[in-house]
């Protein structure tokens, strides 16, 4: 099998291993890491049908994390798919109204981040043997809601390791923020900052450069790496999902081989929609990858018109994951059509961050022609909700409806009738407000854990184990700080 290496975003001239690239997270440079080739499939998509879900995250991982011994990789796989699911399928699919919805939530923290995030820290811990790694590794990591918890579950009191994790207060729900304040282990951190994501975001990647703090650190025995989904650690997890969802929708005769589908995720940073580009340059045949946006809608714009532009208002809405205005992993997919040019991709990234927006040529542009965009409005978004409800009886989180009225107006626009996945990012008792208001049409004062009693009655499905478990726990991070003082609070934690 062909070795993949990994190479910068920003300088293709050097060239790392899978699990070097995890360790570091983020280049030196700034560049995101990207594999030297982008593997196929080597085993064919009848044979992966008869497979289970970690069957088919080890043929999938094995092609990218190819210094990972096979017995390094299955245990990883194994001790990160396991009872912390509750389900055995570990993404189960359900049909509704015209699509196959891809459950990603029912692992520990209820949102798709627990399909990377829980084998994640098997990976770098795997690494840092592997490479002889002494000192301890500190997660550094900004969250607009759900990788943050999913961060903190994978990686507390796993030996070796500390994280510490940025939220915008005020920015996330009620639910996410109680996941995180409330999450247990001696070397978790959580800090809330007064700013939106993309101010934590652009914090933590300030920090990440900083030569004279990495020597800091260094002395101390430390070293920095991300949980967020710059890392390919993240990524190459997101990749394997798709691949089941084919290879499951043709054993269950939902589709014959060779068949294409259509793609939707409702995207912020891009890292999901991005391993669905992955799979499909591995082999799997999907033909439209549908990108949803709510009203943060720089993608969609970028889709449209070439032009990438950030210069806008940040909106605060009721799918706040989404609410990103510099989506990271684009810029893996900006290097890929530019033609692997790091240069020519350094240059735009460096004029998103000195004017806030870059173009791309109309060469770039063509290449895109697998994508297509659309987003849908917070009104939209409940009446989605709502309707779905009422005529199916099942309840999607505010994040899967907009991808779901995405999907609907592609549907109504082009006359596209190719059998769609959906990719389901969060359960919807983890916005169970926003949830319960866009049901019943009106707003809401009761408690949230009140609300989350009652759309478990009307919906017929038990709270899950997540919420539960913060109803009455203690308040263990109450550190907020101003954006611009990210790093004193790292510091502090470490304490140097």
């Amino acid at each position: 099998m062909e070795k993949v290496l990994y190479k910068s975003t920003r300088d293709s001239s050097k060239l790392v291993t899978a699990s070097q690239a995890i360790l570091k997270g983020l280049s030196d440079d700034g560049g995101l890491f990207v594999p030297t080739t982008l593997p196929k499939l080597d085993k064919s998509i009848d044979e992966l049908s008869k497979m289970d879900y970690k069957g088919i995250a080890y043929e999938v991982m094995k092609l990218f994390l190819s210094d990972f011994t096979e017995d390094e990789l299955k245990k990883c796989i194994e001790n990160a798919y396991d009872e912390k699911f509750d389900t055995r399928e570990i993404v189960p699919i359900t049909e509704a109204d015209g699509a196959y919805y891809l459950e990603l939530y029912h692992g520990s923290t209820i949102a798709f981040k627990d399909m990377a995030l829980s084998i994640l820290p098997h990976l770098m811990t795997t690494a840092a043997n592997k490479n002889n790694i002494s000192n301890e590794i500190v997660i550094l990591t900004a969250t607009s809601g759900d990788t943050g918890k999913a961060a903190l579950a994978g990686f507390a009191d796993v030996p070796g390791t500390k994280i510490i994790v940025f939220y915008p207060k005020g920015g996330v729900s009620f639910i996410q923020e109680r996941q995180m304040v409330t999450q247990k282990g001696d070397n978790t951190m959580v800090v809330g900052i007064k700013g939106n994501f993309d101010d934590a975001q652009t914090g933590v990647k300030k920090i990440f450069g900083d030569r004279e703090f990495a020597e800091k650190l260094s002395e101390n025995g430390y070293q920095f790496s991300s949980a967020n989904s710059i890392n390919i650690g993240r990524l190459v997890p997101q990749v394997v999902y798709y691949v089941y969802a084919y290879a499951k929708l043709l054993a269950d005769n939902k589709i014959a081989e060779g068949e294409k589908i259509n793609v939707v995720v409702p995207t912020g940073n891009f890292g999901n929609i991005l391993a669905a580009y992955f799979a499909k340059n591995m082999g799997i045949p999907i033909a439209k990858l549908i990108c949803a946006s709510n009203e943060n809608k720089v993608l969609f714009d970028f889709f449209e018109t070439g032009v990438y532009d950030r210069n806008r208002e940040f909106m605060l809405t009721n799918s706040p994951s989404m609410d990103i205005l510099i989506s990271s992993n684009l810029e893996r997919l900006i290097y890929l059509i530019a033609g692997e040019d790091s240069d020519k991709n350094a240059s735009l990234m460096k004029s998103l961050v000195t004017e806030g927006r870059y173009e791309i040529s109309k060469d770039m542009k063509d290449k895109l022609n697998s994508f297509t965009g659309g987003f849908a409005t917070q009104e939209e978004t409940c009446a989605k909700i709502k309707d779905m409800y009422e005529k199916n009886g099942y309840v999607l989180d505010t994040h899967t409806a907009v991808a779901s009225k995405v999907y609907d107006d592609y549907v109504n626009k082009t006359g596209d009738r190719t059998k769609t996945v959906i990719a389901s990012t969060a359960s919807p008792f983890k916005f169970t407000t926003s949830v319960m208001e866009a049901i019943e049409g009106k707003k809401s004062d009761e408690p949230d854990f009140e609300l989350v009693d009652r759309l478990s009655s009307i919906s017929g499905v038990k709270v899950p184990r997540a919420i539960d478990e913060i109803r009455t726990a203690p308040t263990r991070h109450d550190h907020v700080c101003e954006k611009d003082k990210m790093a004193d609070a790292v510091r502090s934690f470490l304490g140097i």
